[in-house]
């Protein structure tokens, strides 16, 4: 047995059953041999990505593995494992390293001390009886705390050396969570319940911790609406009466109007940070936060009370709190579900002319909106990519199961979509999966529907081509030569032909449907498919400034 081996067997007895990987690395055989089947993408990044994907699908319950090769495998990879890093995804990398007398000698690239900035931990095994130590730490890391990437490099004279026949000792490590200190719980349930119009502000946390059904409890108990970050859109389905939609770069009118006149605010399994994937809030508000990181406290905002846990432990807890307070009712049934939907109708009023417009080229909206109503939300899971594709949609796509939605905003990569989808597809095959690209996102990406052919994954990646480089053509026309397919140069569609996968572009607002239901039978086969809708440039933003 080789070291190779030993790490294989490891990963096996760990739940792989996918290795996501770029050649050229001596572990992907061992693994095959060991009965985990190699998945293999264009490029680096995206194998990184479908780790990425499938990790979320499972909500961490399974870590997908990234295998590179040394030097520029590894070094290629990076952009992958940063944007997982910034989205709090735990998935494993284990890039092959230079032999260890080479340790040092530039320009021999070392993956540990080059990706600390964006794992969790980044090590080396250094020696072969080191094997199982480092990789239960691994597996340790990944799943207890604070999701991230963790980084293992193998040297070449590592892998391959001989360990001898005896079995490998090792035992799989369970996930550890803790919940919430019983006093802060008490704290902040009381300061929520004094409160006369409180709101949720919930993260990603909630979909990690697979928490939605105390989430949508304690909103009941608590009659207060629920917002939900980029990251955490699906932890909180939008066709309930009390949700608010998402608050990130672009919002419903819903959200922002809880943002403005609430008084207190809760985060749950959100770091309240503002950025793309989350929106500011206003001053002058009892400030609430219950997160996994200590990290994340008193960042942005002075907080009143705070809870370290676990989001469905601390959920937990708090219904326990709320109904020991105000009874098992709590303050269920109240006034606000009432407002939400006076102020749904008019943000619905405003924006209906654009998610039904027949104009041509085709208003992106009208794209959303129709592919919205026409699919199983209960059984699809959508994604966007970077740009106006994710400002776009975010507002408008009601999910309604958990992780009927990746969203993400902390990293902003164009491209990423298309990889994240492909795992994720990997680790729930009978689900729909949906990404919608613009026309720079393909660009980055678009030699990844071949990945989809060959392993047999059928998405669907819809691309809104609008021609003009998505929002830039304002800041770069007269300086750059913009892109985009169009009838002269040839097409997304006939791009994704040729690579094997179901092509088609549409122009005409009423065959967005039929175009959709063509893919799914396309799908139906186990072909990926493209639909390329000719879109009009639409700058119209749902963001909703504060007052």
């Amino acid at each position: 047995m080789r070291g190779n081996d030993a790490i294989a067997q490891i990963l096996k007895a760990e739940g792989a059953e996918y290795l996501f990987c770029f050649p050229d690395n001596q572990l992907i055989h061992a693994a095959a041999a060991a009965g985990i089947r190699p998945m293999m993408s264009r490029t680096e990044r995206a194998t990184v990505n479908m780790a990425d994907g499938y990790t979320r699908m499972f909500n961490g319950r399974r870590n997908g593995v990234v295998v590179t090769q040394s030097g520029p495998g590894i070094e290629n990879a990076y952009g992958g494992v940063a944007h997982a890093y910034a989205d709090g995804v735990p998935i494993l990398v284990v890039p092959g390293g230079s032999a260890r007398g080479r340790e040092g000698s530039h320009p021999h690239f070392s993956a540990p001390p080059n990706y600390a900035g964006i794992t969790k931990w980044a090590t080396q095994i250094n020696q072969s009886g080191r094997i199982s130590e480092v990789m239960r730490r691994a597996h340790t890391f990944l799943r207890a705390g604070r999701g991230a990437p963790v980084l293992v490099e193998v040297p070449a004279d590592v892998a391959m050396e001989d360990i001898g026949d005896a079995p490998v000792e090792y035992q799989p490590i369970a996930p550890h969570r803790s919940a919430g200190d019983p006093a802060d719980v008490k704290a902040s349930v009381t300061a929520l319940l004094a409160a006369s119009k409180p709101m949720i502000f919930a993260g990603q946390g909630v979909l990690w911790a697979e928490a939605t059904d105390q989430l949508i409890e304690l909103a009941e108990l608590l009659d207060a609406p629920v917002a939900v970050t980029n990251s955490g859109k699906s932890a909180f389905p939008e066709n309930h009466a009390l949700s608010l939609g998402a608050a990130g770069n672009t919002k419903t009118k819903m959200a922002r109007h809880y943002l403005d006149e609430s008084d207190a605010v809760f985060g749950i399994g959100a770091s309240f940070t503002t950025n793309l994937a989350s929106s500011a809030i206003p001053g002058g508000k009892v400030m609430i936060q219950s997160t996994v990181d200590e990290l994340d406290l008193n960042k942005d905002h002075h907080l009143d009370h705070a809870i370290i846990g676990d989001a469905q432990l601390v959920l937990t807890q708090m219904i326990e709190e709320v109904k020991a307070q105000a009874g098992d009712d709590g303050k269920r049934g109240g006034p606000a579900a009432d407002e939400v939907a006076s102020v749904r109708a008019e943000f619905m009023e405003e924006w209906m002319p654009l998610l039904t417009s027949d104009e041509q080229p085709i208003n992106p909206y009208r794209v959303m909106h129709d592919v919205m109503h026409a699919v199983d939300l209960d059984n699809t899971t959508v994604t966007h990519d970077s740009g106006h594709p994710r400002d776009q949609l975010v507002p408008f796509w009601e999910p309604t199961v958990p992780r009927g939605y990746l969203g993400w905003g902390n990293s902003t990569q164009l491209g990423y979509s298309l990889g994240l989808l492909l795992g994720a597809k990997l680790a729930t095959p009978e689900r729909m999966f949906i990404n919608f690209m613009g026309d720079a996102a393909i660009g980055m990406a678009g030699m990844d529907l071949e990945t989809g052919v060959r392993l047999g994954i059928p998405v669907l990646t819809i691309v809104l081509n609008n021609q003009v480089l998505s929002g830039y053509p304002a800041r770069y026309e007269t300086a750059v030569e913009l892109y985009g397919f169009t009838e002269l140069y040839g097409d997304y569609a006939d791009l994704a032909t040729s690579l094997g996968a179901y092509g088609e572009r549409v122009t005409d607002p009423a065959e967005i449907v039929p175009a959709l239901r063509r893919a799914e039978a396309q799908m139906a086969e186990g072909r990926p498919a493209l639909l390329e809708f000719m879109t009009k440039e639409e700058n119209t933003l749902a963001r909703y400034p504060a007052p």
